[in-house]
């Protein structure tokens, strides 16, 4: 892939990531929990990942997580493609977009988070829960026309539950 390629898709993937976040920011998950037409949630567990020590505005970086379902079965995974685009020593703002890859389609979401870690990250001792809210961008097969919220709660560094609320994507 050529850096132009490059900078195209990082401007492609930042737009969508903007555009679903000023949806959430707009009342999108308050909204779609009221008319929450299925619930699902899934648990995560890290499998790999490119986050730096420390984080730098305009590097990007990936996380990916296998994801089981209530009963412990395996359900798919977890892709999240984040861009820091501010970064202090209180946190970061980070832009992204999420592909869940799950057996029966994929959706796919975005947000823009204040991340509440400092610039050095991913501490092994004594880490900090925290969540954030995805809106959903679209989806395939059994998600076409997916609409609504995906919620993330990292629980712990390795591992994350997802809550993902899809909507009645007519009017």
């Amino acid at each position: 892939m050529t850096d132009m390629d490059r900078r195209r898709v990082l401007r492609l993937t930042s737009a969508a990531t903007v555009a679903g976040g000023l949806v959430a920011g707009a009342g999108g998950p308050a909204h779609a929990a009221g008319r929450a037409d299925r619930r699902i949630v899934l648990t995560g567990r890290r499998t790999g990942a490119n986050i730096p020590d420390v984080l730098t505005a305009g590097v990007p970086y990936f996380v990916r997580y296998d994801l089981i379902d209530a009963q412990g079965d395996s359900v798919g995974t977890e892709n999240a493609h984040c861009l820091p685009v501010a970064v202090g020593l209180d946190g970061s703002f980070v832009l992204a977009t999420l592909v869940l890859s799950l057996d029966d389609g994929l959706i796919t979401a975005a947000t823009a988070f204040q991340r509440p870690l400092p610039a050095v990250t991913e501490s092994p001792v004594n880490p900090q829960p925290w969540s954030h809210v995805f809106a959903i961008t679209g989806g395939t097969e059994a998600y076409a026309g997916a609409a609504g919220s995906i919620t993330i709660d990292h629980r712990t560094r390795d591992e994350d539950v997802l809550t993902i609320d899809l909507t009645d994507a007519s009017p």
